[in-house]
C-alpha cells in the first residue's frame, strides 16, 4: 500500500510538473513598452490657499477676532467678483500658546491662536492680482500658495493619451524591427496620468493702472503614461 501512495503521489508531482513546462512552452512572446504623451497649454483658472491668524487671551477672544477678520476676507472676494460656491473652508484651527520656566520643565498656557485656512478658486485669470490684493488688504495674513489648472482638462488629457499610445507604438515598433519579429496583436494597454502644474511666476513689475499683485500663469502641461503589450506575430 505505500509503495503505491508513494507512485501516485510521485506521479501527481511529474504531471504537475510537465504541465507547467508545456504552458510555458506554449505562452506567445511578447513585447512590453511604456509611452508618454504631454501636452502643455495656458491655464484657465487658479486656486488661492489663504487664511486668517489671530491670538487672543482666551479661546473664545480668539476665535471671535479670528471670524470678525474673516468676515473682512470674505466681503472683499465677493466685491472681487468670487462667488460663494469658489470659496471653501480647508482647515480650522484654535491651539493654546504655551510658555515654560527656565528650566523648561513648567508650562503655562499664554494665549491662543486661532487659524482658517480657505481654498479660492479664481475662474477669470485677468482678475488674478485683483483677487490677491483684495484678499490681504484686509483680514487675510497667511498665504499658503497658489496653483493654476484648467477648468475643463478632459481634451487636453485625450490628445496626450493619443500622444503616449503612438509613442508606445513607435517604441515598439523600432524595437520588433532591431529583433527581426513582428508584431501581432495588442495584449494589454494601462495608463497612468496627471497635472504637471509650474510654481506661479510674479513679474518684476505691477500694472500701474490696477496696482494688484502682479502674477503669471505661465503653462500647465498634462502627462499622460501608457503601457502596452503585443504579442509577435507567428
Amino acid at each position: 500500500m505505500r509503495i503505491l501512495k508513494s507512485f501516485v503521489l510521485v506521479t501527481t508531482f511529474a504531471v504537475a510538473a510537465a504541465t507547467a513546462a508545456l504552458a510555458q512552452a506554449q505562452a506567445p512572446a511578447t513585447i512590453s513598452v511604456s509611452g508618454e504623451g504631454r501636452v502643455a497649454t495656458s491655464p484657465d483658472m487658479a486656486t488661492i490657499s489663504l487664511g486668517v491668524t489671530t491670538f487672543g487671551d482666551t479661546a473664545a477672544a480668539a476665535m471671535a477676532k479670528n471670524s470678525e477678520e474673516l468676515a473682512k476676507v470674505m466681503a472683499n472676494l465677493t466685491a472681487a467678483g468670487i462667488e460663494a460656491k469658489d470659496i471653501q473652508t480647508t482647515g480650522l484651527m484654535l491651539n493654546p500658546n504655551w510658555s515654560y520656566d527656565a528650566s523648561g520643565s513648567t508650562g503655562t498656557i499664554n494665549g491662543y491662536t486661532a487659524m482658517n485656512m480657505v481654498n479660492v478658486r479664481v475662474r477669470a485669470l485677468d482678475g488674478l492680482g485683483g483677487v490677491l490684493d483684495a484678499a490681504i488688504k484686509d483680514g487675510a495674513n497667511t498665504l499658503n500658495g497658489l496653483t493654476f489648472g484648467i477648468a475643463d482638462p478632459q481634451p487636453v488629457n485625450d490628445e496626450a493619451r493619443k500622444l503616449a499610445v503612438a509613442d508606445a507604438v513607435r517604441k515598439a515598433g523600432l524595437l520588433a524591427e532591431a529583433a527581426g519579429v513582428k508584431l501581432g496583436a495588442v495584449t494589454s494597454v494601462s495608463e497612468q496620468s496627471g497635472y504637471t502644474d509650474p510654481s506661479p511666476m510674479f513679474r518684476a513689475e505691477a500694472s500701474p493702472a490696477q496696482g494688484a499683485v502682479p502674477v503669471a500663469g505661465g503653462e500647465v502641461a498634462m502627462t499622460v503614461m501608457v503601457s502596452m503589450t503585443w504579442a509577435l506575430a507567428q
